[in-house]
């Protein structure tokens, strides 16, 4: 007895045949590529499995994906004999999407038809995009191996829900059918139909076909007899792996739309690289650097990795022990000679021949990279935009390459008034003042809290220039690079302030004696606050404002612990340092206060203000605002 069911879509399900609908109305026939290019993934899986179970072919091993339309009826039809699928599968992969984190998605969606469509292609549109033209889809399949009695039809009108029913199928693989809305009915047209997959599939391995009629006995120009022929299934499509033909035949919108086909983006890459390697180890590789970032590329199971092809048979998706997780963004795939057919990902894990491809497509990757920032610095800046936070992952996770990930890093700083990061260290160091020994920087919560911060005072004066790091991973990535081409990293929150020779002789004898007159206050200070700081100095590094706090050479940044604190992680007590500066009119008059029990509350305040500044929060707010308080109350007496 056929078992019927009636269920309910997911909540995302119905969200997106709604977008699908409205949001995507300007590029209807991508529908077909995406249903085509499912149908070849289909065909790839069947021949991955068969490498260990051959019957699953059921005596048919010529894969293939057949188009037809029906003008009478207006439908389009997509087949396969690919792997099918069970009643299980059916229900799962097509009355949900699969994807964490969809809620996201979804909640980043404007209304807006143009931006929400770029922002579906990075979603990937997939079987869905079948309601796009059609306003009632049926899918009928069976699961390679399986007994013709155990398929299963789908049906659905797009709307709240879709039925599951027991169905006979002699031949295993998908069948899908489009019943096209009345306006679009230029798709059950075999001539439009060609069109599109010459344009968007040409480039899949496994054939596409489509029926050609035969002719009727007809009478040639010579009088003779051209006999009829009969109709038969003809291949659309080149049929064969794009990465395995030459470059030079290869056209740029054909590597374009290879990588909509692999990576389910809507839009175009903005580089490429095809490459063939020979020696010691074979293998081929074609890789992408998107234009944009998937949505979710900080979800935590985000899939990313390189489609792994060996000896041109399918063998997994998103294997990612060919690319470290900082250059997770790649997509493209690898064909091997060297790897065994039935490699599995535990095998890939720790396989030499994996390690020394990883290692040949990393550098690929950085050479890539290193071409576009040379060759095209817009492009290059909208990589970055889109991909830096990964990319500063780098040096923690890539010692070999530390010195060239460092490279293709961007960061503020102080020689541009906006907050873009363009300024290469190259670039810095090619503007660095004679006698400057360091790369200086600092980091802070924001870009304003960095370029404001009065630990820049003195630097600004003398037109040093400073890096402005105000990403979270900033601190993160600064505590694995702490020089570039032999120079030396250094924070101007941290310790003493090195200039070495940037500084006169003048200059260190003036700071000297300033120091040197401040010998009674700086101990007042000290005593005053006791075992709230670790020390009490005079500053060297301030002009405009009266007191900052740093931290001592090896400790632990106030960025740093805060990072630890998120995370919830157990932090070192740090005690800062605090820096007075005795030309500041503020001090100079704390310098004059008799009242000690006043000259405490003062400098109390002065390291809550030094402490806010640098932290941008304090631990107990109250209590300075209450001392804050008294302080203006006592000054208005």
């Amino acid at each position: 007895m056929s078992q019927q069911e009636t269920h309910g879509f997911q909540t995302e399900v119905k969200q997106l045949l709604h977008l699908m609908i409205h949001s995507l109305y300007s590029n209807k026939e991508i529908f077909l590529r995406e249903l085509v290019s499912n149908a070849a993934d289909a065909a790839d899986k069947l021949r991955y499995l068969a490498l260990t179970n051959d019957a699953l072919y059921e005596g048919d091993g010529e894969l293939r994906v057949r188009v037809s339309a029906n003008k009478d009826k207006g439908t389009v039809t997509i087949e396969d004999n690919g792997v099918g699928m069970t009643r299980e599968g059916v229900i799962e992969h097509l009355g949900t999407i699969a994807k964490s984190g969809t809620a996201e998605f979804f909640k980043n969606l404007s209304g807006d038809a143009a931006r929400d469509s770029q922002l579906i292609g990075q979603f990937g549109v997939g079987f869905y995009s079948a309601f796009i033209v059609a306003d009632k889809v049926t899918v009928r399949t069976r699961a390679a191996g399986e007994a013709a009695d155990k398929a299963v039809q789908w049906e659905s009108e797009g709307e709240g829900s879709f039925t599951v029913t027991d169905i006979v199928k002699e031949n295993r693989g998908t069948e899908i059918v489009l019943h096209l809305r009345d306006d679009e009915k230029e798709f059950a047209d075999d001539w439009r139909l060609r069109s599109i997959i010459t344009k968007y599939s040409d480039h899949i391995s496994v054939p596409v076909e489509m029926w050609e009629e035969g002719t009727p006995e007809r009478d040639g120009e010579d009088g003779e007899k051209i006999p009829a022929t009969e109709g038969a299934w003809k291949v659309m499509n080149k049929a064969t792996a794009l990465w395995n033909r030459n470059k030079s035949d290869i056209s740029d919108e054909e590597y374009q739309e290879f990588y909509r086909h692999i990576s389910h983006d809507y839009g175009d890459p903005l580089n490429w690289s095809h490459n063939r390697v020979e020696g010691k180890h074979e293998y081929t590789s074609l890789l992408y650097i998107p234009a944009k970032a998937p949505w979710d590329l900080w979800n935590r199971d985000y899939k990313h990795g390189l489609k792994l092809f060996v000896q041109r048979v399918f063998i997994m998706d998103d294997a990612e022990q060919f690319m470290p997780s900082y250059l997770r963004f790649v997509k493209g795939l690898i064909d091997s000679n060297d790897l065994p057919l039935n490699v599995s990902r535990e095998i890939l894990q720790d396989n030499k021949v994996t390690q020394s491809m990883r290692a040949g497509l990393t550098k690929r990757v950085l050479g890539m990279l290193e071409k576009l920032a040379k060759d095209d610095s817009d492009k290059y800046q909208q990589f970055w935009t889109e991909f830096g936070q990964v990319l500063k992952e780098g040096p923690a996770e890539d010692f070999a390459n530390k010195e060239r990930v460092a490279g293709l890093l961007r960061f503020a700083s102080t020689h541009n008034d906006a907050s873009t990061q363009n300024v290469s260290l190259d670039d810095y160091i090619e503007r660095m003042k004679d006698g400057q020994k360091h790369i200086y920087y600092i980091v802070a919560d924001s870009y304003e809290a960095a370029a404001h911060s009065p630990h820049l005072e003195l630097l600004r004066k003398k037109g040093i220039e400073v890096l402005l790091l105000s990403d979270r991973i900033d601190e993160w990535l600064i505590s694995h690079l702490t020089e570039y081409k032999e120079k030396q990293l250094h924070s101007v929150t941290r310790g003493d302030l090195e200039l070495g020779d940037l500084e006169d002789e003048a200059e260190k004898a003036e700071q000297e004696k300033i120091a040197n007159e401040a010998e009674d206050l700086i101990k007042r200070v000290k005593d005053a606050l006791g075992d709230k700081v670790k020390d009490v100095k005079v500053t060297m590094r301030l002009t405009d404002t009266p007191a900052c706090v740093v931290v001592g050479e090896g400790e632990m940044s106030s960025q740093m612990i805060k990072l630890m604190q998120a995370a919830g992680q157990p932090v070192p007590e740090v005690k800062p340092i605090f820096e007075v500066n005795p030309s500041h009119p503020l001090v100079a008059r704390l310098n004059e206060l008799q009242d000690e029990q006043s000259f405490a509350e003062w400098s109390e305040l002065l390291l809550q203000q030094a402490l806010l500044s640098e932290k941008g929060s304090l631990s107990d707010p109250s209590k300075f605002v209450s001392l804050m308080n008294k302080m203006l109350l006592s000054g208005l007496k």
